[in-house]
């Protein structure tokens, strides 16, 4: 299988293929890139044109096509361009996942502006924190965040455009006057190094950095996605499961998760537009929603967290509803574990399981796995894409030997120009072109990566690493299991013991030695948590559905521990 999958890799990614990689100098250092990759993101929402009457963008009932998407983007662009924004400023999405969210996004990049992609789920204090660190020229608000920057001070010079608001204030500029210009955008020169958008890294610990996504980074990005789609096409091709010259299914994308971070955004979003397909948004996330939309809309790819992927096919409904559209199922933002793969496999007739693994940091994918492949190695996040160069590292920076854990370091066009206003944080996170993530991770024998653990994210008990994921995977293979966050809690004797949240499924017994009786075969002794907390509502996440572990570390007392 493995023989026959790094030939067509090769095939893909050889001079004069679709997406053969060649040598760039990047700040001072040699990159790996996508030869045939766009120019500039404006390039790519412009070649999106000649979808024409295509639906593109569906909220509840409203429906837009490429063409009247087209129409919108020029107009809101005008209207920027007649406020004086020009290319470097920045404007602010602040919102839900609405339509207007995309419309303002693809606008603010076609004159040459960056968007700041703003937490939807801050508070004031959080939003006027972001506003001070990016200085934008013009916010785009809905109701809610309207209602968190109305009491901010020193927002006289803030441009505040009203989407879908209840009531519009006298200094607020409605949404329908950026929709009623008339005209052509002006050809625009983009540098590929340019900022397309400002991204902020989570805020659960200390204040968010605001990371700099380069033309360059987001366009090898999408790229990425077309080569992982196009080396699972020709592997099915070769199994005879797929004609050569069939035609493939029009994508139609589930967005699951905000806009504001790269998974929705720079994958779901920006790779759906490439391919001509349309974009199901979702005002919050609701399993037995998601099913209806399935059917309703022939959805062929839903992509978010694990969890969503668990919920949706636990979901009441799942049997009764048409999923045959389904294509692939999956999930990024974390690990999926391994037996939600074989879940998907076994349950869902039509679709393959897949994941990517990624950071901001990265634009989007470092590495995508899907199909067979992912299978027969449930607990690998896939490759590196051919864009990167890897480095598995030792706390010194050197590297480790074949198949030893380390820490996981990219070099490659995908690889942000840094954080703005925070040099100190770039350098410590990206020394000679080399991206630190964070993570933990080994390669085996076939060039797979296997994601540990965040290297934050570890248990250290009595000089003995234990890999938090390690432990939630076991834990997800007991049936009355829905959620669960494994953590360290402090200890004068060993430093740190195991702890664990756990919220079960509906009318489950909380039977903690059950558990930890669960846990012995599967896991080392020492890894089975001392500590164990049943919680009655599902476990804290932020905006991109990762667990809030410091949140409940601190919210947990000890002494109800089981």
């Amino acid at each position: 299988m493995y023989a026959d999958y790094q030939d067509v890799w090769k095939t893909l990614t050889a001079p004069g293929g679709d997406f053969e990689i060649v040598t760039q100098e990047l700040r001072g250092y040699p990159i790996r890139a996508y030869a045939n990759a766009p120019h500039s993101l404006r390039d790519v929402f412009l070649s999106s044109a000649q979808y024409a009457d295509r639906d593109y963008l569906i909220f509840n009932e409203e429906r837009l096509t490429y063409t009247q998407a087209h129409d919108q983007v020029r107009s809101i662009g005008l209207w920027l361009i007649s406020r004086n924004v020009q290319p470097g400023d920045r404007v602010a999405i602040a919102m839900r996942n609405y339509p207007e969210w995309l419309l303002a996004y693809w606008a603010t990049l076609s004159i040459g502006a960056t968007v700041v992609g703003m937490n939807a789920w801050w508070t004031s204090p959080e939003m006027a924190y972001a506003l001070n660190d990016a200085k934008p020229k013009v916010i785009v608000v809905d109701q809610e965040r309207f209602e968190r920057i109305q009491a901010l001070p020193n927002r006289n010079s803030l441009e505040i455009v009203g989407v879908r608001l209840k009531q519009v204030a006298a200094d607020v500029t409605p949404w329908s006057e950026l929709t009623a210009c008339a005209g052509q955008l002006p050809s625009i020169d983009i540098d590929p190094d340019d900022d397309a958008c400002i991204f902020y890294t989570s805020g659960t610990t200390g204040n968010p950095k605001g990371a700099e996504l380069t033309h360059r980074g987001c366009v090898n990005n999408v790229w990425s996605l077309m080569f992982a789609a196009a080396l699972q096409r020709t592997l099915a091709e070769r199994k005879g499961l797929i004609e050569p010259d069939a035609e493939p299914p029009v994508p139609a994308s589930l967005i699951t998760t905000p806009l504001f971070h790269v998974t929705a955004n720079n994958c779901v979003a920006q790779g759906t537009t490439l391919g001509g397909g349309k974009l199901v948004h979702m005002y919050k996330w609701d399993a037995g929603e998601a099913l209806t939309l399935i059917e309703k809309e022939q959805i062929t790819a839903m992509s978010g967290v694990p969890v969503m992927s668990r919920e949706v096919i636990a979901h009441p409904n799942f049997s009764k509803t048409d999923t045959s559209s389904l294509i692939t199922l999956g999930g990024g933002g974390a690990q999926l574990q391994p037996d939600l793969v074989n879940k998907i496999d076994q349950t869902v007739a039509t679709a393959r399981p897949n994941t990517g693994y990624g950071m901001t940091e990265t634009c989007g994918i470092i590495t995508s796995i899907s199909g067979d492949v992912f299978i027969d190695k449930p607990a690998s996040c896939g490759p590196a894409m051919p864009c990167y160069e890897i480095k598995i590292v030792d706390t010194e920076g050197n590297e480790v030997a074949s198949g030893q854990p380390g820490e996981l370091t990219v070099r490659g066009a995908q690889v942000i120009k840094g954080y703005i206003n925070r040099p100190e944080a770039t350098a410590d996170s990206i020394k000679d072109g080399w991206l630190y993530t964070g993570d933990i991770a080994r390669q085996d024998e076939d060039g797979f990566l296997f994601i540990v653990d965040r290297i934050k994210d570890m248990v250290l008990r009595g000089g003995e690493n234990i890999y938090c994921a390690e432990v939630e995977s076991a834990l997800f293979e007991h049936p009355d299991v829905a959620e669960c966050s494994v953590f360290g809690v402090p200890d004068d004797r060993l430093g740190e013991e195991v702890g664990v949240a756990i919220y079960l499924k509906p009318d489950k017994s909380q039977d903690a030695q059950a558990l930890r009786n669960h846990l012995k075969p599967l896991i080392a002794s020492l890894k089975i948590p001392r500590y164990i907390w049943f919680t009655d509502a599902p476990l804290p996440r932020n905006a991109s559905g990762k667990f809030l572990k410091r949140a409940l570390r601190e919210a947990l007392p000890l002494e109800e521990a089981r």
